[in-house]
């Protein structure tokens, strides 16, 4: 694992970097089968597409996609039920606490970009003690979502710091290509909700299996001039 140049600041993303919210999201889709008298979609299932939102869980478990004429009203159902419970059984994955904790400590700033609408992100973060983040960016702050860089370029602007400044840390595609795009390392959380098999496609910086990788790869960085 090789040192990077010190950080200013290390943004993430939420679900399945931050914060395992998973069984909460699995939990609104459950709600919508039971209400449908079908059988229940396994966990394990609906975890690998938890970072997909709405459009992954509900295509896991009812087949369908933003092309279904049921689509609309399905997602909105999801998402109603889903904000009614978002902070039941979400924790943070191990070793994030004391990942924030080491960044706090050293000076470095931490924040959270992510696809979730504001709604979401604005109410959940302070449940799940993550409400002392520097900037939280959703998926409606800019116009464009990840993979676009716009949403990680907002925050480095709200941080008042340089692309290069800044490292970006997900578990998904999407998000290592939206931090090459914006000029920063992207590092890829493989123990989140992704495919271990593609993860060594995405051209991440780093793959890193747990949040204390981070806070490690942190340490042996290079201290600043």
């Amino acid at each position: 694992m090789h040192a990077l140049p010190r950080p200013q600041a290390v943004l993430f993303d939420l679900d399945g970097t931050l914060l395992d919210s998973a069984p909460d999201l699995a939990g609104a889709v459950h709600v919508m089968q039971n209400a449908r008298g079908v059988a229940l979609t396994d966990y394990a299932l609906l975890r690998v597409q938890a970072s997909k939102g709405a459009r992954g869980l509900l295509g896991a478990a009812f087949g369908i996609d933003n092309q279904d004429p049921q689509w609309p009203a399905m997602r909105d159902e999801f998402l109603r039920i889903y904000e009614q419970a978002m902070a039941v059984r979400s924790c943070l994955f191990p070793g994030v606490p004391e990942l924030l904790d080491y960044l706090q400590q050293q000076g470095i700033a931490w924040g959270v970009v992510t696809n979730k609408l504001a709604r979401f992100t604005d109410a959940l973060l302070p449940q799940v003690g993550l409400g002392h983040a520097a900037c939280a960016i959703s998926g409606d702050s800019t116009a464009h979502p990840k993979p676009h860089p716009a949403p990680l370029l907002e925050a480095v602007r709200r941080l008042e710091l340089r692309p290069a400044d800044c490292w970006y840390a997900g578990d998904d595609a999407r998000d290592i290509e939206a931090a090459r795009a914006a000029g920063m390392p992207g590092l890829a959380a493989a123990w989140g909700y992704c495919d271990a098999e593609e993860i060594p496609h995405w051209n991440a910086t780093h793959i890193l299996q747990s949040a204390g990788e981070l806070t490690t790869l942190l340490r042996q960085c290079a201290q600043p001039a």
